[in-house]
């Protein structure tokens, strides 16, 4: 069965010279999958690929662009024009390098939100020590959250990782200060009770609370938490794969004897750096919504946009808007209505 992304080949800070070459590659180990690329005609004239075809976009939402820019004024954007794609039905999942914040928003105004999610979470894998990563959402999209959130962010998340790894239940964690119940906020204490309740009804795999450091360790296989303490895990994941590039570098340029040290380390210290590179992770999904976006890191290369891809379509192919739907439905008793929101997305950036 052939799948189709769409994808912003436009945004990001590199734009064509990036997406063009990875969307080459992905198209050569995939057989199956077909693409919309999506942009100026003529930068994107370059790929010429049976089973890929350019799709017109006389715009770009720009990486300082405001959100209200991308709504209102570049409506012929090829971020917009990709995520019309997906509404259309003529792709099963969009990809953008572009802006965080007017993708988010772009996404939740063309295809909405599902019945019973009141806001779309940004999630993604982050590694851990068992060689594996720990997913994790919210990763920026909303800086303050309720228990109800939360425990949608939990039902979606274990639809992510169910669809992509095969897991059927795999375990959620709720990050607090402590494991113990009586220790965070209120609404943390309050998310718990909810998950727990979830997690008695069957509607997900509930571990109960965890902290920051678990997600490193691999502990649980999802972290819930808002997306102020999301974003920062994310920066640190990144911060760390960064530090130890830094580290080979500045211990090779010291005298003899760290030299030779470093030699004998390096390639211990090598494998420990491709391990925790956040390229190999890249590829953030936006949950709640109807229809599969995905959010590349804009700052990706090649190799890093074909991961997103590669994310995309595996999401796609194990149709996992269909699973976050069915697992919805499961927990709707528990997902009490909407929760009134009238303010915008927070969209905090994870550029």
């Amino acid at each position: 069965m052939t799948t189709t992304l769409a994808v912003d080949c436009m945004g990001g800070d590199h734009g064509p010279r990036v997406t063009l070459v990875a969307c080459r590659q992905f198209l050569d180990r995939h057989p199956e999958a077909r693409l919309l690329l999506v942009g100026a005609p003529e930068q994107l004239a370059g790929l010429q690929h049976p089973r890929a075809r350019i799709v017109a976009a006389t715009e770009v939402v720009a990486m300082d662009d405001a959100v209200e820019v991308a709504l209102r004024k570049k409506k012929d954007s090829s971020m917009r024009i990709a995520i019309q794609q997906v509404k259309q039905g003529d792709a099963q999942a969009a990809v953008s390098a572009g802006n965080t914040g007017a993708l988010m928003a772009l996404a939740r105004y063309l295809l909405k939100t599902l019945d019973g999610i009141d806001r779309p979470a940004i999630a993604s894998p982050l590694p851990n020590a068992k060689g594996g990563a720990t997913t994790v959402l919210d990763l920026g999209a909303n800086v303050d959250c309720t228990e109800q959130h939360l425990l949608q962010f939990a039902v979606m998340g274990s639809a992510l990782v169910s669809a992509l790894t095969g897991n059927p239940t795999p375990s959620v964690g709720l990050l607090n200060i402590g494991e113990e119940v009586i220790k965070g906020s209120e609404v943390i204490k309050k998310a718990g009770e909810l998950l727990r309740s979830a997690g008695n009804a069957g509607d997900l795999n509930f571990f109960g609370n965890v902290e920051g450091n678990d997600i490193f360790k691999g502990t649980a296989d999802i972290v819930v938490c808002d997306g102020f303490v999301g974003n920062v895990a994310l920066k640190t994941s990144e911060g760390l794969a960064s530090m130890i590039g830094g580290f080979l570098r500045e211990e090779f340029s010291r005298n003899p004897l760290t030299k030779l040290a470093a030699i004998v380390a390096y390639p211990i210290l090598t494998a420990f750096k491709k391990r925790v590179d956040y390229r190999r992770y890249n590829g953030a999904a936006l949950l709640g919504l109807r229809g599969l976006v995905f959010k590349s890191h804009g700052s990706a290369d090649e190799f890093a946009f074909e991961q997103a891809l590669n994310r995309a379509y595996d999401a796609a192919r194990n149709n996992l808007l269909d699973r976050v739907e069915a697992r919805i439905a499961h927990a709707r008793p528990l997902l009490v209505g909407p929760t009134a929101d009238p303010q915008p997305l927070e969209a905090a950036h994870i550029e």
